[in-house]
């Protein structure tokens, strides 16, 4: 697979936006009784091509989501989108997920679930046709559709690496 080049993007000079992903109740059995713990699974993103991930963990649902928000700004990268779809078809894997994202033409949507569709729609993706295989859990879920968009690389990108001319990249 090739090297990915992450660009990674300060968050104090753009406007995001957080989509909550998932929020999950931990219970720890102690002698005292059981106590409750949560964690959330936030995406961010600038819907322009920005986006990033952040897990937080408290007590409480709002302070979870709080602190997931702020470790999401602390991840933000840089991904690359052509008329608003991606570039080529890529897969993604971590852990047991495996997604595909597919380019699609202008009016088809993001066809995607769940977890998916929050990392496609906080980047800025507005047509894509998508599908998760293997595991659902939705971290593994976004950090996959996060390495999937890491790789993406668009055709400057390309000429760039290989020290050619955009002409020579779409004429051979």
């Amino acid at each position: 697979m090739a090297e990915v080049n992450v660009k990674r993007v300060k968050s104090s000079d753009i406007e995001l936006k957080d989509k909550l992903v998932a929020v999950n109740r931990v219970t720890k059995v102690t002698k005292g009784g059981r106590a409750f713990t949560f964690t959330a699974i936030v995406v961010v993103g600038n819907e322009k091509g920005v986006v990033g991930y952040g897990l937080g963990k408290s007590k409480e649902v709002s302070s979870a989501i709080t602190k997931a928000i702020e470790d999401a700004k602390k991840n933000l990268v840089k991904v690359s989108i052509v008329n608003g779809t991606v570039p080529h078809a890529q897969e993604g894997k971590f852990g047991g997920s495996l997604v595909f994202l597919k380019p699609a033409s202008h009016g088809t949507g993001v066809i995607a679930g769940g977890a998916m569709r929050a990392v496609l729609e906080s980047v800025g993706i507005t047509d894509v046709l998508a599908k998760s295989k293997g595991s659902s859990n939705p971290h593994n879920v976004v950090k996959a559709t996060m390495d999937a968009l890491m790789h993406m690389r668009d055709a400057f990108a390309v000429a760039q690496q290989r020290g050619i001319t955009m002409d020579k990249v779409f004429n051979g």
